[in-house]
């Protein structure tokens, strides 16, 4: 004897609901075994970049670029909201023009400032300096709650404050200096999250998929059950 329709249809939805998220565990899992395959080729490439002094064209991601200079110290804008061994300070960016003209912009390091908000001020040598740090090609930042300039304070990094009063910088990036005239505590790091991470993220996914795999299936013989106990099965 077969069950009733009631019964047939609240199996239905079972599978159906179980099985929407066991697909989803498998996609999401997969999704993330990408992601560290992606990441994988991300740091070869990081740890391959080049040291280049001097560049004439767009350094790599990654590459340790030294660059000879003069700031311009008049231009100088602070990344807001930094923090360093529990500090509380900001970034100092200040644009530099290299021997050949170039105009590059240059994250000079970590400045302390403490909670409160007036404007940050920071020495800058005058005259030609060595910088040497790596190299970041400018991506779309996160989002933002409002204007990314606050007077001289940036939430993120960006080129577009400086392009209304100087000429376009000749890189769509910037310099995280480390050393070199006028630099300050370095602070910043590339964020990649390692492949080992996403690997972890996967099992997990997929150790979700298959526990909803045997959910399904003990629920869904407990239902065919009972739909054949209430027709004295």
């Amino acid at each position: 004897m077969t069950q009733s329709s009631p019964g047939l249809k609240r199996c239905y939805i079972w599978y159906a609901f179980w099985g929407l998220l066991i697909i989803l565990g498998i996609f999401l899992g997969l999704w993330q075994w990408e992601r560290a395959a992606g990441k994988r080729v991300l740091l070869a490439t990081l740890n391959a970049a080049p040291a280049v002094n001097a560049p004439t064209a767009m350094p790599s991601d990654g590459a340790k670029v030294q660059l000879k200079g003069e700031y311009l110290p008049d231009y100088t804008l602070y990344l807001d909201n930094r923090v360093v061994e529990g500090r509380v300070g900001v970034a100092v960016l200040t644009p530099l023009r290299d021997e050949l003209g170039q105009l590059w912009l240059i994250q000079r390091g970590f400045i302390e400032t403490g909670p409160v908000r007036t404007p940050p001020q920071a020495q800058t040598p005058a005259g030609k300096v060595d910088v040497f740090g790596e190299w970041q090609t400018a991506r779309r930042g996160g989002p933002l709650y409002g204007d990314n300039q606050e007077g001289v304070r940036l939430q993120q990094m960006s080129l577009e404050p400086w392009e209304d009063e100087l000429m376009l910088f000749s890189y769509q990036g910037w310099l995280h200096a480390v050393e070199g005239g006028g630099v300050f505590t370095p602070w910043w790091q590339a964020n990649v999250m390692p492949p080992s991470r996403h690997i972890g993220y996967a099992v997990q996914w997929w150790g979700l998929a298959f526990a909803a795999f045997v959910v399904m299936l003990l629920g869904g013989y407990r239902l065919r059950k009972d739909g054949f106990q209430k027709q004295g099965v």
